[in-house]
């Protein structure tokens, strides 16, 4: 068991009231119980495995325990790992934020979730977790989060009815570390001025199969206080530490010390007689050692072996009192898995349940009836009074979320000559700054050191970036520096290192702005469309979260044709047809652009709001291909119908119908007009459609289809663009992976050619690449007469 650095609590003269040990216990029994009830007690008609983690919940009570009822205050966060979820709805129990009826629905439908939502759990939560690292991480950005946008009571958002700013805590299984999303994040500049930040360690030295033979807790620690951390270890509790002080205790420490994980863990199963043998060891300190075992009873012996910080609560409450609120902390608190239950330190605990036997031996151990398993204490005794004022205290008066800025649908401006969606992404948000200032101040756009690349340095030099505190800008008085750097707690760009994980993570907290602290914002997150596939995870969590945050990846597509395979985005055009919560749109032109923007942004900060992803291009495209409504009328039905997924851009004039149909998304529109002209040159007349949302296009189609959960006011569309007098043969065609566009073909039950990339690319000329991949004008007029000769 490695030794820790840096300060250390174990042991103390201070013994802790009996309400706080009695509370404890009973959190143990509850967690076990939530548990037991939904695997061995509520029907199961399917015999499908429900689930659930004693163990897991079981090396945590102890911390929960003591923070919620002695650290915890109303202004703090608290993300719990995912497999203590039966921890914390036993505490919110107790503390009377949950009724009884709730606690035999763990992972029964419309029940307790399996792991700790914000959005579908019916009692506190804070964070949701369930996917490893994110839960930790998620405190980090929701500290940044917090900071942006309530950031002290002068503030132009603001006023003084806002809770003090309040720590935000993670409780952090040790299995978690190894996600690389947790090193990206603490080592991001800006996490080492976040000294709200406590992260606590169950370092309990399990997974799921094993327990871990070298986790190195000094390499550990050393990472974090490398990082500018502080770091607690809290290892022994306060009766070995005792130990520690007698005649062999120095020698015992050592053994301790230097003894492998799986050797301590095994030593968690013996009984005292094999303890007696097996501890001492082999070298010379084994003399003493035996000594002082030989000074305890077996029970004391069974105990001691036991007592580590993690479950000390006079030693939980020492290093609380030790934080240093001027840095990020960490406490590492060596646990023992299964803690006070039968299957403690069992390398293969993880997943194990409780016997109906073992669980009745349980309830003795903790003076529980088992036949009312949910009784809580009584209100006159000292427990009951302790949960009754801890309750009050813990409240919250949240503030009612302030609406969201009215947005406008259309800023007005009809571009000319030649330009690309991704350069009128910069464009609208320096449009929005004077047609709506008050929506562009809630603006806050995020990305990871790919500012002037994604053409976001106008937004950048007019806003400035954002930073806790004021810092020189030594390059404003060189004339040769385009992009200015301006650092400040007013600006409104955030930019992160390159970890795409960072910034998403940062995303969905901004996003979650609206909801946990009563301030909507408005973010936007900008980085290579190649990197979305690395990104999507943690936004994907976000969004279940209840974060609701604008993803632009740029740009995007085989055509980014000089740059090779490995920057060239193939399914992410189909990753925004599949994600939850999030509208995806691809525009083809910088008009399009700025009105899904808009439709996008209009969405956010509110009830029953949603994210987007929007896919541009880098590819200059004449402006007047767009063909612009003058008319008002007119332009304005134009709107709605890029906003809603799709346009029609030419009608055949040759002929009263057309023979075959081209729709094309984004940078292809370009291909599909050239083929659709020379078509119309061979007597094939040709209708061409653009689709700015394969997304909502499908979700139109499933609403006239009649599925459930689909919303049948927008399958308007379909008709309007795609209508049955006018069905056609149909070639799709896009710069991503061809099946995105291929159930426009059921819309009408046309024949169809599927044109798109389905392979690795190549470096090369745009003609070079479009030819390689079979999306040039040339393919797409063979696809043609396939279906039409």
């Amino acid at each position: 068991m490695p030794t820790g650095q840096q300060a250390c609590f174990g042991g103390g003269a201070q013994t802790f009231p009996h309400p706080l040990s009695e509370i404890e216990q009973r959190v143990l029994w509850l967690s076990s119980a939530i548990v037991h009830h939904a695997n061995r007690v509520r029907p199961n008609p399917s015999g499908l495995k429900v689930g659930g983690h004693q163990a897991s919940s079981a090396s945590m009570v102890s911390i929960m325990t003591s923070l919620w009822f002695r650290h915890l205050r109303p202004q703090d966060r608290v993300s719990v790992k995912p497999h203590a979820s039966p921890v914390l709805h036993g505490i919110n129990y107790l503390l009377g934020e949950l009724d009884e009826e709730w606690l035999t629905t763990l992972r029964a439908f419309g029940g307790l979730q399996s792991y700790p939502s914000r959005s579908k759990d019916p009692d506190p939560v804070d964070y949701s977790t369930g996917s490893v690292g994110i839960g930790a991480t998620a405190t980090i950005w929701g500290a940044l989060a917090r900071r942006y946008a309530v950031p002290s009571a002068e503030d132009t958002f603001h006023d003084q009815t806002h809770e003090p700013r309040g720590r935000q805590y993670a409780l952090v299984g040790d299995a978690e570390l190894d996600e690389g999303a947790i090193w990206e994040a603490v080592l991001d500049p800006q996490v080492a001025e976040l000294g709200e930040l406590v992260w606590i360690v169950d370092l309990n030295r399990q997974s799921l199969d094993r327990v871990v033979p070298n986790i190195a807790a000094g390499r550990l620690q050393g990472m974090f206080a490398a990082a500018g951390w502080q770091v607690i270890t809290l290892k022994y509790g306060r009766t070995l530490e005792q130990l520690f002080t007698r005649p062999g205790g120095t020698e015992l420490r050592a053994r301790l010390d230097t003894m492998p994980n799986p050797e301590y863990q095994r030593l968690l199963r013996c009984s005292a007689s094999e303890l007696r043998h097996r501890l001492p060891g082999t070298t010379t300190d084994a003399v003493a050692i035996a000594g002082l075992l030989a000074s305890l009873d077996d029970d004391s012996l069974i105990e001691a072996v036991r007592n580590l910080g993690g479950h000390d609560l006079t030693a939980l409450d020492g290093a609380f009192a030790a934080i240093d609120d001027g840095r990020p902390t960490v406490i590492f608190a060596y646990t023992v898995k299964g803690r006070g239950l039968p299957t403690a330190g069992h390398p293969q605990n993880h997943s194990a349940l409780l016997t109906d036997q073992q669980m009745l031996a349980l309830a003795e151990q903790v003076g529980v009836d088992p036949g009312q398993s949910w009784t809580r204490f009584a209100p006159d005794s000292a427990a009951g009074r302790l949960c009754a004022e801890r309750g009050t205290q813990l409240r919250r008066r949240n503030p009612p979320p302030a609406a969201p800025p009215a947005l406008p649908t259309d800023i007005g401006r009809t571009p000319m000559g030649v330009a690309t969606t991704q350069a009128a992404l910069g464009r609208t948000l320096l449009d929005l700054t004077r047609a709506a200032p008050e929506a562009a101040a809630r603006v806050v756009t995020v990305s990871p050191d790919v500012s002037s690349s994604t053409n976001l340095g106008g937004w950048v030099n007019k806003v400035g970036v954002w930073s806790a505190s004021e810092r020189t800008n030594w390059f404003a008085d060189d004339a040769e520096t385009i992009l200015h750097w301006h650092e400040k707690p007013a600006g409104q760009h955030i930019e992160l290192g390159i970890a795409e994980t960072n910034l998403v993570g940062l995303l969905g907290e901004l996003g979650a702005t609206w909801s946990r602290w009563g301030e909507p914002l408005l973010p936007i997150g900008v980085l290579y469309d190649p990197f979305v596939e690395r990104a999507l995870e943690p936004w994907s969590f976000g969004i279940y979260a209840g974060g609701q945050s604008i993803l632009v990846g740029t740009p995007s597509g085989v055509t980014l044709a000089p740059e090779g395979g490995a920057h060239q985005s193939i399914t992410t055009p189909s990753i925004g047809i599949e994600q939850p919560g999030c509208t995806t749109y691809e525009p083809a032109f910088a008009i399009d652009t700025e009105w899904t923007l808009l439709a996008a942004l209009a969405r956010l900060g509110r009830p029953g709001g949603e994210s987007a992803y929007l896919r541009l291009s880098t590819r200059p495209v004449d402006q007047s291909l767009a063909r612009v409504p003058t008319d008002p009328a007119a332009r304005e039905r134009r709107r709605r119908q890029v906003v809603a997924g799709a346009y029609t851009l030419r009608r055949t004039a040759s002929a009263p119908t057309a023979s075959v149909t081209i729709a094309a998304v984004g940078a292809m529109l370009t291909e599909a007009l050239a083929a659709a002209d020379r078509l119309e040159q061979t007597g094939v007349p040709t209708d061409v459609v653009c689709v700015t949302s394969p997304d909502l296009l499908f979700r139109a189609l499933q609403a006239r289809n009649g599925q459930d959960g689909a919303d049948a006011a927008g399958s308007w569309i379909l008709d309007a663009v795609l209508p049955a007098s006018r069905a056609t043969p149909l070639v799709t065609v896009l710069d991503g992976h061809p099946h995105t566009l291929a159930f426009l073909a059921t819309v009408n039950q046309v024949p169809h050619r599927a044109l798109g990339v389905t392979g690795f690319g190549q470096s090369g000329t745009l003609d070079d690449v479009y030819r390689y991949h079979g999306i040039d004008a040339d393919s797409i007029i063979r696809a043609a007469l396939d279906l039409t000769r």
